[in-house]
């Protein structure tokens, strides 16, 4: 649930500060006026400055947008926080024994990552695998040793 909550807040704050941009945007230059556009004049066509303005308006947002979603799939689907460690596993030069792809941990044992880095097939989803409790078992031997 948490993992939801931390996308759900990035989103907000992300339409906060675009708004913000955006209403700041409106104030140094407005959209063109409205008998423009009542004599069938479309501002994307007549109007350069403020076609680019919204066009790169347009890259900031989507911007926002793939950067969120970057973070958001390197976070632990349990506690939310971001995956650590990478290991690489398998070689480009073996493809067919074991391709090339690298493996996230959860620094609290939640679960592993696993990011294909060579995709023959299309892309492929990251494969997480949740763990049930892997500190258990280190914690068992403690125990044992201290009875001892």
């Amino acid at each position: 649930m948490r993992y939801w909550g931390i996308l759900l807040g990035k989103l907000v704050a992300a339409a906060a500060v675009l708004y913000a941009v955006w209403y700041c945007l409106h104030l140094w230059r407005p959209e063109p006026a409205q008998h423009v556009r009542a004599f069938g004049h479309d501002p994307f066509v007549h109007d350069l400055g403020w076609t680019t303005i919204m066009f790169l308006y347009n890259l900031l947002v989507n911007g926002f947008l793939v950067l969120i979603i970057l973070d958001q799939r390197y976070r632990c689907r349990t506690c939310g926080r971001r995956l650590r460690m990478p290991i690489r596993r398998g070689t480009h030069a073996q493809v067919l024994f074991g391709p090339p792809r690298t493996e996230y941990i959860c620094i609290y044992g939640h679960g592993t990552l696993k990011v294909n880095e060579l995709q023959l097939t299309g892309r492929e989803a990251p494969d997480w695998k949740p763990h049930e409790d892997m500190w258990k078992e280190l914690y068992s031997i403690e125990e044992e040793e201290k009875q001892k």
